[in-house]
């Protein structure tokens, strides 16, 4: 579960991380509004769920009046990602003297949690971790005993010359890994963390996930979910026990298993491809299940062909073979389907969809590749 900027901010306040002084608006009245208690030179930043909001022109500096309800009018009708923009933050302009990275995951090779720190801030961490990550320093918590203090100075002292600044930013890196578990958090970022002119250290940005599986724990985090900035098609995927993120490509693929969902969509890009979706239609899936996941699937103007990949163990594949059967019969599918069907029941799966117009494919780079051809 993702939340804005400004609830993630207001989650850094309660662990004492400082954060501009700022005020979240829905209107351009509402903006004008809080620069009478903010001040102008202030900025107006977009509060959508997506990267890439400064490239799209949705955070702005305003130095007058004038410009303030220009800016809050041109970002408040604006569109970032396909997402509508319904609400900015209005936030002090801070006069900046350094800006720096610090975020903490879970690195899933090491099966450890790692704070991150880059003396670059302000830009994609993925661009640098991709083309110079050596400027990415590391630092591993603990699986028992946590992140230590010393390591917390170890990302201070590598950000920061000036052992003042440093310690802070050690205090600061404490609270995010504390947050970070006590709130069953995916990530924790600030991006940029800048000292003032002042020589406060603050946190310009913030991002915070959160885990899904542990949102049973803390009613207050799921209070913040905001729907109307989700994902539509993913919210119904859920409420129907259904696995979807919408990518930006053209091949539907429909799996079960998450591991083959991953697999399936790295062989479609390896064979020249774009995956549309991660799509999971889980263990035991009825012919309803697999109705529902292409409905969904078919939401996506953006699919041209849809792959089945089908593993069948507890799954099984006349199962699967009856859903796309109806599917194709109510919902007026003009897709090609390819289809791997291997496992439980397969010879059944095969019988029922033999007079259906679906092309097989034995294995699974066969159906990547075919699924690829149809395209041309």
């Amino acid at each position: 579960m993702k939340v804005h900027e400004y609830q993630a901010k207001e989650v850094f306040k309660k662990y004492g991380i400082l954060t501009p002084m700022e005020m979240m608006c829905h209107s351009v009245d509402e903006v004008v509004a809080a620069t009478k208690e903010i001040g102008i030179p202030c900025v107006i930043k977009a509060q959508v769920m997506v990267g890439g909001r400064g490239k799209a022109g949705g955070i702005k500096l305003a130095k007058s009046e004038k410009e303030v309800r220009q800016h809050a009018e041109s970002i408040l009708n604006m569109e970032i990602k396909g997402i509508p923009v319904k609400k900015v933050l209005v936030s002090e302009a801070i006069d900046i003297g350094s800006e720096a990275y610090l975020g903490i995951i879970i690195d899933r090779g090491e099966k450890k949690t790692v704070v991150m720190a880059c003396k670059e801030g302000g830009v994609e961490i993925e661009e640098i971790a991709r083309q110079r990550p050596e400027a990415i320093y590391k630092v591993y918590a603990d699986s028992l005993m946590g992140l230590m203090p010393h390591r917390a100075r170890e990302v201070g002292l590598f950000l920061y010359e000036d052992p003042k600044v440093a310690f802070e930013c050690a205090a600061v890196t404490s609270k995010l890994y504390k947050i970070f578990v006590d709130l069953d958090s995916s990530l924790v970022e600030i991006n940029p963390l800048v000292v003032d002119k002042r020589g406060r250290l603050i946190a310009l940005d913030a991002k915070l996930n959160f885990d899904d599986n542990g949102l049973f724990r803390h009613p207050d985090v799921e209070a913040m979910r905001d729907r109307e900035s989700e994902d539509a098609s993913e919210l119904l995927a859920k409420e129907q026990d259904l696995s979807y993120v919408r990518l930006s490509g053209n091949i539907g693929c429909v799996v079960n298993g998450a591991g083959l969902a991953m697999a399936t969509m790295d062989l479609v890009k390896h064979f020249g491809g774009e995956p549309a979706n991660f799509l999971d239609i889980g263990g035991s899936s009825s012919p309803e299940k697999v109705m529902n996941a292409l409905r969904i699937l078919l939401k996506d103007e953006n699919v041209k062909v849809i792959f089945f990949n089908i593993f069948g163990g507890i799954t099984r594949c006349d199962d699967v073979a009856n859903g796309i059967l109806q599917a194709k019969q109510t919902l007026n599918i003009k897709h090609p389907i390819v289809a791997r069907l291997t496992g439980t029941n397969e010879d059944k799966a095969m019988d029922i969809l033999k007079e259906a117009g679906l092309i097989f494919a034995k294995t699974m780079d066969e159906g990547a590749q075919k699924a690829i051809e149809l395209l041309k």
